[in-house]
């Protein structure tokens, strides 16, 4: 049976949009070399507070949210242009700013969730477009700024909060926990994840080839393979030559 929609009003949604472009214009302003200008930064903060919900949408086969309402776009487009302007000001507001940006990841993965568990997926197809409609937005800000992806690299716990987030959600689903309750656990999840990594720098291990692992020893015990020396036995140079 298909898991409930959970719908929240429009005003909470065109906020997190808000959010979203502000977070994708003051990025957008690190680059001054870039020399973007207004419909720039209107195109990035768009991105950043849209990209999400509109990649949940193609997803599951549906007309973006975003295309029938006329408030998304001109929220988006709005909110980036104050935050280029503001960005001293947002700047000053950092840790409200990363607190909010952090509520809006919980509710966007939520609504991704439940949209795609409500269409019929399976519950891990479901976390995907969760995850996706999360992060999507900066995702998609990175490739058109063509600058490293940010989920992809060692960072805050960006993507990772979205996943617990979610997966504790359709962990809960499944169990039949109601789903608003498990909506407001998601998002809560989700928030307290990423304001302490963003707070104390938690971040997941960084990629490292196995070679490079540590190894435990026990005394006596045969030695790695990269430390052990080939023997060549001594050999005459008739014996070397009848061997060519």
């Amino acid at each position: 049976m298909p898991t409930p929609l959970f719908a929240i009003p429009l005003w909470i949604d065109l906020v997190a949009v808000a959010i979203g472009a502000i977070q994708g214009a003051m990025f957008a302003g690190r680059f001054t070399d870039r020399r973007m200008d207004l419909l720039g930064i209107s195109i990035i903060g768009i991105t950043v507070g849209l990209g999400g919900g509109l990649l949940r949408d193609i997803l599951l086969g549906g007309v973006p949210a975003a295309l029938l309402s006329n408030w998304y776009l001109p929220v988006a487009a709005v909110f980036a242009l104050l935050g280029m302007l503001l960005q001293s000001l947002f700047n000053r507001l950092g840790p409200l700013i990363i607190t909010l940006d952090a509520v809006t990841i919980g509710l966007f993965g939520v609504i991704g969730t439940t949209k795609a568990l409500a269409a019929g997926l399976p519950e891990i197809p479901a976390l995907f477009v969760g995850v996706v409609s999360a992060v999507g937005g900066s995702v998609l800000r990175d490739m058109m700024l063509n600058v490293p992806i940010a989920v992809m690299h060692v960072g805050s716990l960006y993507a990772a909060a979205a996943l617990a987030g979610c997966g504790l959600l359709v962990i809960l689903v499944v169990f039949e926990v109601q789903i608003t309750v498990a909506a407001l656990i998601c998002v809560v999840t989700t928030t307290v994840i990423r304001v302490l990594a963003a707070r104390f720098g938690w971040t997941l291990p960084q990629q490292r080839a196995i070679g490079s692992w540590p190894h435990w020893r026990r005394r006596g015990s045969i030695q790695p393979l990269r430390g052990w020396r080939r023997r060549v036995p001594a050999v005459s140079e008739p014996a070397l030559t009848a061997d060519r």
